[in-house]
């Protein structure tokens, strides 16, 4: 049985735990390194890199009250984006916490071989190793060392501005501008990590008392405070000390506390410098180690992660290989390319962060109840995410490319092992598939209630064609003329050779020309409506149905479809150009009896139902007396969420069809398995895309289940033209 984990975090521990997971490297590290970037203007880059925070800490303390479970991140992105983003972000933010932990402790060493004389990469793996012992002992004994250590790293920051502020020298502010916006954005990127541990708070909000107040209360008051006392901290670095001797520099707020205060007041700052960089370590591995406990949790990772130590109430495993993690990057990992890499991924993150939040609001969930809102919503989440793209953009190629490689990693672990054990949604596919549902539904009804008309239906034929094949091919026509209330032209379209003038052969009356005439005369006395016919010679047949079609501004054309060689006189790239070059929706008819009709299948596999298969299916039914059942593959492991959304789609079509419907709703994308599915029928009906790159890319191409079918079919090629653009059809086959 899965264990809980005790809620023993106060408010003191949730704002130490955020500030000691910021007030760290990147201020006892980062600033001389961003000086490079900007010049004095460094000042500026940290004000603007927590403004740029704040609507992800808003995003997330919203959440966070809404759902206070342990995981931060990756549960909020994994509910509201979905199981493959949710893989991603965690294990990207996972990664990025343990390298921040790992960066903190060997940037620290610096400052501690200006104490002792001893191998600072020895130490810092020291370090490490008791701080996940520590870790392993239980959250609350982590929370007290955290106050601890965050109370007397505050205490001398604020010795270290209170007593540099006056040799703060206003020349060196000079050329404030000089790298340009360029360099502004490129630092504020760069340091934007140094806010990272903002958020950290959520990753541990299962074990928050009173998370409602806590959470949003440590959340804004930890970045508040946080970007004051980098702003100030800044300020004395670089107009305390000459920026020529700064930039570059491993321990600045050593060098500069070195001019400005006491000797012993330099030993307390360097102090306070190695128990920040040490607090921002156990923070780091204190939250990194929630996300490997929460993705097991979901399945998303092996359940060993999930195990929960009978004594201490902590989660042993996941510490223990988070920790093995942090050891590696201390011993083997380039420090300086990493940081840059953990930056833009945790730009990237924030990204997704805000359009969780989004994603959460839009969806309407009843079982979403924040306690605490973010009033500023959506404009909140828009800075967050522009800002975070025009960062990204500044920061060079090598973070970005980190980045996706990084993120790739990710989708490789879900599609290898995490997909086949999840069988859940985010609530944006679930609201977009809803919603997609309900938009088809509602383009079938206005399309039924006004009639999407045809005013001119044009059935085609040649002479090759038996008579009995060609009456049940002008029965389909007829039968859709009357669902369309327009007029029906039946034209047959014979070829001659090149050799033969047309006007010749336009003046041949055979045998064969006097027949149709007599079957087209009495067909016609029994259709009700306007009926003519006709025929058209020429050279090539495919150029005369086209042109035909669109001189004549056909709505609907009716050709015959058959799968024999011998038989087919207009192939696949015919029609491909047919459909090119009109305007008129193409029905490809397996010509059948309308009186052998008693069941009629609807089927589809990408997407809701075309509008104007709909009408045609149902007019079909209608003209036989037939009833219609509406086949819809889903995926075999697709979500209850998914196929409910499905059969609420179905229900509003049966209530806007004029004759009986069932619906059949298979979990398989096999089109052998969906024309099985509905072998009961006597004719399907499917859907093929007018573009032949799109029925190239999709591997489960309509065409295939009427060819599997095994009995009489109907192809419809609707003209996209009049329907949803090629984005929005792509987003509906994603969406069902």
């Amino acid at each position: 049985m899965a264990k809980e984990l005790e809620r023993d975090l106060g408010l003191p521990s949730v704002l130490a735990i955020s500030i000691g997971a910021m007030v760290g490297s990147g201020i006892f590290i980062l600033p001389a390194l961003a000086m490079k970037m900007a010049g004095p203007a460094v000042v500026l880059a940290y004000l603007l890199a927590g403004v740029l925070v704040l609507p992800a800490a808003l995003s997330k303390a919203e959440m966070a009250t809404a759902m206070p479970e342990a995981g931060g991140t990756y549960v909020y992105i994994e509910r509201g984006m979905g199981p493959l983003l949710g893989t991603i972000a965690g294990i990207g933010t996972w990664f990025s916490l343990s390298f921040k932990g790992a960066l903190a402790l060997v940037g620290g060493a610096p400052y501690i071989v200006l104490l002792f004389d001893v191998p600072p990469q020895a130490l810092a793996l020291g370090i490490a190793g008791v701080l996940i012992v520590v870790n392993l002992l239980g959250v609350k004994q982590t929370g007290r060392i955290q106050v601890a250590l965050v109370a007397v790293m505050l205490a001398a920051m604020v010795w270290f501005v209170g007593g540099s502020l006056g040799d703060v020298d206003p020349v060196r502010f000079e050329g404030f501008f000089d790298e340009g916006i360029g360099g502004l954005l490129a630092a504020t990127g760069f340091v934007y990590v140094s806010y990272a541990g903002v958020t950290k708070v959520a990753s541990v909000a299962e074990e928050i008392e009173h998370p409602d107040r806590n959470i949003p209360l440590g959340l804004l008051g930890s970045l508040a405070f946080t970007t004051l006392l980098y702003v100030l901290v800044v300020t004395v670095i670089v107009g305390a000390a000459p920026t020529a001797g700064l930039a570059g520099s491993s321990t600045p707020v050593a060098d500069v506390a070195g001019s400005t205060l006491i000797q012993w007041g330099v030993l307390v700052v360097v102090a306070a410098a190695i128990l920040a960089l040490v607090s921002t370590a156990n923070a780091g591995l204190l939250s990194a180690s929630r996300y490997p406990f929460a993705m097991s949790r979901d399945k998303l990772v092996p359940d060993a992660l999930q195990h929960v130590s009978d004594r201490f109430d902590t989660p042993t495993t996941a510490i223990t290989v988070t920790g093995g993690v942090v050891l590696a990057m201390i011993a083997f990992v380039p420090i300086d390319d990493i940081a840059k890499l953990g930056s833009a991924f945790k730009i990237l993150v924030f990204i997704l962060v805000n359009l969780a939040l989004v994603a959460f609001r839009e969806s309407d969930l009843d079982d979403y109840e924040p306690a605490f809102r973010d009033p500023m919503y959506p404009w909140t989440q828009g800075v967050g995410v522009l800002g975070g793209l025009a960062l990204l953009s500044q920061m060079g190629l090598v973070p970005l490319v980190g980045a996706v490689l990084i993120t790739g990693a990710g989708a490789l672990w879900y599609g290898a092992y995490a997909r086949r054990r999840v069988g859940r949604e985010g609530v944006v596919r679930d609201e977009l598939r809803r919603r997609v549902g309900q938009q088809a539904a509602e383009r079938t009804r206005v399309a039924l209630d006004t009639g999407q008309r045809a005013d001119r239906v044009v059935v085609g034929t040649t002479e090759d064609l038996r008579p009995d094949r060609e009456t049940a091919l002008v029965e389909v026509g007829a039968a859709l003329t009357g669902a369309f209330e327009g007029g029906l032209t039946v034209v047959r379209f014979d070829a001659v050779p090149d050799q033969l003038p047309l006007d010749s052969a336009a003046e041949v009356q055979s045998p064969d020309d006097v027949d149709f005439e007599t079957r087209m005369d009495r067909f016609g006395a029994s259709v009700d409506g306007p009926f003519e016919y006709g025929e058209v010679v020429s050279h090539d047949v495919r150029h005369a149905v086209a042109n035909f079609a669109r001189h004549h501004a056909v709505d609907l054309l009716v050709l015959e479809r058959t799968l024999s060689a011998d038989r087919s006189w207009l192939d696949e790239r015919d029609l491909d150009w047919i459909s090119r070059h009109c305007s008129a929706d193409l029905v490809l008819v397996e010509p059948t009896p309308l009186a052998v009709l008693d069941r009629i299948a609807l089927v589809t596999d990408n997407g809701p139902f075309d509008p104007r298969k709909v009408e045609l299916a149902n007019g079909l039914a209608a003209a036989a007396g037939a009833s219609l059942v509406l086949g819809h593959a889903v995926p075999a492991d697709a979500t209850e969420d998914q196929r409910a959304t499905v059969r609420t789609y179905h229900e509003d079509l049966m209530g806007l069809c004029t004759v009986p419907v069932e619906s059949n709703i298979v979990g398989t994308t096999t089109p052998a398995a969906m024309a099985r599915a509905v072998s009961a029928a006597d004719l399907v009906v499917v859907e093929s895309d007018a573009a032949w790159w799109a029925r190239l890319l999709d591997n489960r191409e309509p065409q295939r289940i009427a060819g599997a079918f095994g009995g009489p079919a109907i192809v419809v090629r609707p003209q996209q033209a009049e329907g949803p653009s090629p984005v929005r059809r792509l987003l509906e086959r994603v969406a069902f």
